[in-house]
């Protein structure tokens, strides 16, 4: 019962989302009929505009070296490939994961399994890459990375923190690319505290006087032939600025919240930026990249996978309780995914390898339907049997969440158009 009420909200926030932005562009086009000035590309910015309105926003949890499907969400329990991997019961009778995720169990409702997850590549940089781009990388074309993306189509230019945070290092993942050093992600290390050097050591009025004698120096520069470099730098300052000007800068401190809250999430560094997360997404941001290390599990994979499936278990689970209960779930798109999958053979290390062919990954909010398992594998976890989903696939469907048009072209260095996402289907169903 709990899930069907689910469904049919999600549905209805769904068609009310397609109803305002079809009534948003026909009433765009109509002014534009009338007054004969209006240019497609004038319309795209104000559709950008509403869009921005709409507050959306998306959270990805990067499990960085590929989390075995078999210790998480898709275990195989009654085959020998399972590796002695028990399944549990979830909120959402039917489904089951890895009893390694108790915690995750218990918001299954809010959660959108997608188990037929597959690509071509299992080099770890490349596979990264191609996760977060839909483009292998190439020496002549720098492709932008899922939050440069949204950032250049939903972020307000005016807003005074960076559109896209970047927690912990991402191997692979990219940076703004062609879209240019604007959108490039803010890196931050350790999410249990504020960012270095953002505190000002003086008066903002001094340190505003400083910042136009470096733009004095700069322009100097420039006049000597390196106008582009300036240029560039000065967009960096200019975000910086902003940045440790800004009221809202007490968002990077978690800190600030209570010891019950902070005990919700747990006491990990995956938790701590889980729980940064929430605070950007809430203060505005619109993309936050946490990553949780050490999923290359080579060697010794039973015991590595029960360390790692602990340290997010409950960071995640109460990560998608927060939301819902601030009201933010609706319009933050929350995936946790990695580069591939793990091979279902266990090596003579007791350890898995790379295995792209058929891996997991998981949606929530951002209007998903939670309590649904889309495609599957054999018994034997070797191969898709149901459904398949390709990288353009997944991206895709996270373009149709946060309703970034997957087929803008971004024009690169040498003047070739560069769609979002090249080919690939939205999974539909995740939103069924």
């Amino acid at each position: 019962m709990t899930v069907t009420v689910q469904h049919q909200s999600h549905v209805a926030v769904n068609k009310h989302r397609v109803i305002r932005r079809r009534d948003f562009l026909r009433s765009v086009a109509a002014t534009g009929a009338a007054a004969g000035a209006v240019r497609w590309s004038d319309m795209l910015a104000l559709h950008a505009a509403e869009l921005r309105k709409q507050e959306k926003a998306c959270i990805l949890l990067w499990q960085a070296g590929a989390p075995s499907q078999f210790e998480t969400f898709d275990p195989k329990p009654d085959h020998d490939n399972g590796g002695g991997t028990r399944a549990i019961s979830t909120a959402v009778p039917g489904i089951q994961v890895a009893h390694k995720l108790p915690k995750t169990a218990e918001v299954m409702d809010k959660i959108c399994l997608i188990r037929s997850m597959n690509s071509r590549e299992g080099a770890h940089a490349r596979a990264s890459y191609l996760m977060h781009t839909g483009y292998l990388p190439t020496a002549s074309v720098k492709y932008p990375t899922l939050g440069s993306t949204a950032a250049s189509h939903l972020a307000d230019p005016d807003f005074d923190l960076p559109s896209f945070v970047r927690v912990g290092g991402t191997r692979g993942g990219a940076d703004a690319g062609l879209l240019g050093v604007e959108f490039n992600p803010f890196v931050l290390n350790d999410a249990t505290r504020p960012p270095d050097n953002t505190a000002i050591a003086t008066s903002s009025g001094r340190y505003r006087r400083r910042l136009g004698l470096l733009g004095r120096l700069d322009e100097e520069y420039a006049a000597r032939g390196a106008r582009q470099e300036v240029v560039n730098q000065g967009k960096l300052y200019d975000k910086a600025a902003k940045m440790v000007l800004s009221p809202r800068m007490d968002a990077f401190d978690i800190q600030r919240e209570t010891d019950a809250t902070r005990a919700t999430y747990g006491d990990s560094p995956f938790a701590a930026g889980c729980l940064l997360a929430r605070r950007l997404v809430e203060a505005g941001v619109t993309f936050v990249e946490v990553t949780s290390n050490g999923w290359d599990t080579h060697f010794d994979n039973d015991e590595r996978t029960t360390e790692l499936c602990a340290s997010i278990d409950q960071p995640y689970a109460a990560l998608l309780r927060d939301l819902e209960g601030r009201g933010m779930l609706a319009n933050t798109l929350v995936v946790l995914m990695g580069e591939f999958g793990r091979t279902p053979k266990i090596n003579a290390r007791n350890g898995r390898d790379h295995y792209p062919r058929a891996f997991s990954a998981a949606l929530a909010g951002g209007g998903v339907r939670g309590g649904q398992v889309i495609g599957g594998t054999s018994p034997d976890g070797a191969n898709i049997e149901d459904r398949p989903v390709a990288v353009p696939d997944m991206l895709r469907t996270i373009c149709h969440s946060l309703g970034i048009d997957a087929d803008h072209e971004n024009m690169s260095s040498i003047g070739r158009p560069i769609k979002v996402v090249d080919g690939g289907e939205v999974v539909t169903e995740a939103f069924a």
